[in-house]
């Protein structure tokens, strides 16, 4: 594991739709992310921890 991916999985436990949009960038998956986060954290930072961890 690289120093890149260590960095998007602590942002994505503290602000998940900024780590989406580093991996992904601004599309489906970032607003899904950002709603999600919005609605409830853990959700929202699950998302962002399967986005981040699914390469």
């Amino acid at each position: 594991m690289d120093a890149a991916k260590i960095i998007n999985i602590i942002l994505a436990l503290f602000l998940p739709p900024v780590s989406v949009f580093l991996v992904k960038g601004w599309g489906r998956e970032c607003i899904i992310d950002i709603v999600l986060t919005i609605c409830i954290w853990f959700p929202g930072m699950l998302y962002a921890l399967y986005i981040v961890l699914q390469d």
